[in-house]
């Protein structure tokens, strides 16, 4: 049965890759399993139909017959502990590896999405201007350990899996910011990642998705 994934009707990340959909359509195309896409407008996210779905009205969401998830890390994780490839089957490996993909989603995104969120919502306040240096070294004190860590391995630990499939999506983020110029093993990993066919068509179909919305 092909699953169906939600996603953005008209992504307001303009073709970037950002959309939260971005990480779950990557997951699938590395253990290469077909899906089915449903697009939703902002309007139809907050109807009832999707909120039984997902009660905070985001995406994605993943239908797998009578399985119904939500939150992109839950659904990558359910890939990969469903399919070959994206896990290893050493279980001390295996619990390392969903360890990763915690910290990604705990501790590395979440200084990230202040700063995005800071200059979207705290623009032409007051305080917004000293705040952005503060908020840069929140990010900073996160990336020093993370690229100390990550040394000169391709990848964080073994070959490539789930933690750094969702470690390059939070890292993605930061493209243009200028943060990652300091930590240029972080930027050619977040490279690495983007580089692979399965990140490829990935991209290439939620792009589609973009152009499509700018056609209409």
């Amino acid at each position: 049965m092909r699953p169906i994934l939600t996603a953005f009707a008209q992504s307001p990340d303009r073709g970037r890759g950002l959309a939260r959909d971005m990480s779950v359509r990557w997951a699938l195309e590395e253990v290469g399993q077909p899906y089915d896409v449903r697009l939703l407008t902002f309007a139809e996210m907050k109807e009832p139909e999707h909120l039984a779905l997902q009660p905070f009205g985001q995406i994605p969401t993943y239908q797998e017959g009578d399985l119904l998830l939500f939150e992109s890390g839950a659904i990558v994780l359910h890939i990969a502990q469903t399919h070959e490839g994206l896990l290893p089957g050493d279980p001390s490996a295996r619990a390392r590896t969903i360890g990763w993909i915690f910290a990604a989603l705990n501790t590395i995104e979440p200084p990230i999405l202040d700063r995005e969120a800071a200059g979207h919502a705290e623009r032409g306040e007051p305080w917004h201007e000293a705040r952005g240096p503060l908020l840069e070294r929140r990010i900073e004190s996160r990336l020093a350990p993370l690229s100390g860590r990550l040394g000169d391995a391709d990848w964080l630990d073994g070959p490539f899996s789930a933690a750094d499939l969702m470690m390059v999506t939070v890292l993605r983020r930061l493209g243009g910011s200028g943060l990652l110029d300091g930590y240029p093993n972080l930027a050619a990993y977040v490279a690495r990642g983007e580089a692979r066919p399965a990140f490829q068509r990935a991209f290439e179909a939620q792009y589609a998705v973009f152009l499509a919305a700018l056609r209409a």
